[in-house]
């Protein structure tokens, strides 16, 4: 089993669930409330963690009660907590202000990062040794930009595979693409970073050349209810979703990223691993929330076994 580096954000999630997600001014009842550990690095990393990877994850957090969802969230996971840095300038651990519509399952949601986007160089190079010694670096963009790309180029230059989810969607140097194994945009994403409209599948597939084009080895697109599709040595394969009861779709990218890399760093090959990101995928949205929804390696072995 290779080891895995999760290079990201931690938030709080807050999570409100009501008939429909209001529009501006309007105020709406909601049926319930649940508070939990999130943010994209975090769920990743936790997703990859519980699908059976060896995982160390490096965030920031700041002095507050929101610190303790994040520490023990990470012991109750068994994940290591030796770089989960504490921020000493008074920035607040982040959090996440979730809106879910109940009958669609549709979400919308802000996200603060607080310490999140505060991460220093010095932090990185205080963490390199186990970015050195894994296989392979996910990441994302909701932390400050240059300490992501510092943590990119960490890897890059130590032979470290780097898998870059690039979401929110942010203006990065064309640089950082050839220091990228594989990116995972959604459809959104990647038609905003290619410049290209990606409302059909030929406009897909040209996202997919232009990022090829940039000098990314593996290149990964989530169609939301379409699937995946995802293209690598030549090859290019659209993979449909599970069926399922969709209870909340929050995290389900995340999801498909931890499951994705976890699979890559037990020995498949990426067209498996994506397959297999996309079952972890799929079973995450029949629960609510985000980590707390992440399956257990026994719910996808068990769910692949009964195919």
């Amino acid at each position: 089993m290779d080891k895995i580096t999760v290079f990201g954000s931690f938030a709080v999630d807050l999570m409100g669930r009501s008939e429909h997600i209001p529009v501006v001014g309007e105020t709406v009842k909601g049926s319930l409330f649940k508070i939990g550990p999130g943010g994209k690095g975090s769920n990743q990393a936790v997703a990859a963690k519980r699908a059976g990877a060896d995982v160390t994850m490096i965030t920031k957090v700041g002095r507050d009660s929101f610190a303790d969802i994040a520490l023990d969230s990470f012991k109750n996971e068994n994940m290591n907590t030796d770089y989960i840095f504490i921020d000493d300038e008074g920035n607040s651990t982040g959090a996440a202000l979730i809106m879910v519509e109940e009958k669609s399952a549709h979400n919308s949601i802000v996200v603060l990062p607080g310490a999140c986007e505060k991460i220093k160089a010095s932090e990185i190079d205080a963490a390199a040794e186990i970015i050195k010694s894994s296989k392979y670096l996910l990441t994302q963009m909701e932390t400050n930009l240059d300490a992501t790309i510092y943590a990119i180029d960490t890897a890059y230059n130590n032979g470290v595979k780097v898998i870059l989810n690039p979401a929110p969607a942010i203006a990065f140097p064309d640089s950082l693409y050839s220091k990228l194994y594989c990116i995972t945009p959604n459809e959104v994403e990647a038609g905003m970073l290619s410049n290209t409209d990606t409302s059909t599948m030929e406009g897909i597939k040209e996202a997919v050349k232009y990022f090829h084009s940039m000098g990314v080895e593996v290149v990964i697109i989530t169609l939301g209810s379409k699937g995946v599709y995802i293209s690598a040595d030549g090859k290019e394969s659209l993979i449909e979703n599970i069926k399922v009861d969709v209870v909340d779709t929050t995290g389900a990218g995340d999801a498909f990223n931890g499951g994705f890399v976890a699979f890559l760093a037990e020995g498949y090959d990426v067209f498996e691993a994506a397959k297999l990101g996309n079952v972890v995928a799929g079973l995450s949205v029949t629960k609510m929330g985000t980590a707390c929804a992440m399956p257990s390696r026994k719910e996808i072995d068990d769910y692949l076994n009964n195919l």
